[in-house]
């Protein structure tokens, strides 16, 4: 019986992803998250998940941050993303940056169970007529995302709201924590990073951000 992981902030899209499943893999066991806290409790408790589906906007992520860090905490699950951003350059960095396929949001259903299938069978799965991708550097990208997979999910969350302009109090506030215990978290963060100041953290992690599309939000 496959174990599918849907994590998408918008109850219409992950409801209709969740009912696809159900119709295609009826037996299937469908595990639901709303964001990346929610999300990084589901993949501890069901590590054993076949497939996670994942949109790229997920509150309490940065782009591809959450893509990224769940790839590095846990390898053994396949992520696919799924998202109305269908920019080429987009859908390749995704699959540099660890996910087993890429499944646009205006996919047809049928389209959603075949790409499920090809991931569920160790492909990788892309829209058809994808576009090559562009010879770019992005050697500094790589870094980054390297040290952002190796990261704590403290320290993920503590980089994450740094990147989304909170104060150490705000910080402190939202994790139940002091703010001691926030600096301490922003120091391994700062050398992970290999920055010195809050500033360059944030730009830093804005280097894996990626707007969302207006059809998205």
């Amino acid at each position: 019986m496959p174990k599918f992981i849907v994590a998408d902030d918008h109850p219409l899209f992950r409801g209709a992803l969740v009912q696809a499943l159900g119709q295609h893999f009826a037996d299937a066991e469908v595990i639901q998250a709303e964001d990346i806290d929610s999300l990084q409790k589901q993949v501890q408790t069901h590590s054993d998940a076949d497939l996670l589906l994942l949109d790229l906007h997920m509150p309490g992520a940065n782009g591809f941050s959450g893509l990224i860090f769940i790839n590095g905490q846990y390898p053994q699950i396949p992520v696919m993303v799924v998202s109305a951003n269908e920019q080429s350059s987009i859908i390749h960095q995704a699959i540099e940056y660890g996910a087993a396929g890429f499944l646009p949001k205006s996919s047809p259903p049928e389209m959603i169970s075949s790409a499920i299938e090809k991931v569920l069978d160790g492909e990788i799965w892309l829209p058809a007529d994808l576009p090559p991708a562009d010879a770019l550097n992005n050697d500094d990208k790589a870094a980054i995302a390297e040290v952002v997979a190796s990261f704590t999910p403290q320290q993920f969350r503590v980089a994450n709201m740094l990147a989304d302009g909170l104060l150490n109090k705000q910080i402190a506030y939202e994790m139940d924590v002091t703010e001691a215990t926030v600096k301490a978290h922003l120091t391994a963060i700062f050398r992970k990073l290999g920055v010195h100041s809050r500033t360059q953290a944030v730009l830093a992690m804005n280097q894996l951000d990626i707007s969302p599309p207006q059809m998205d939000k």
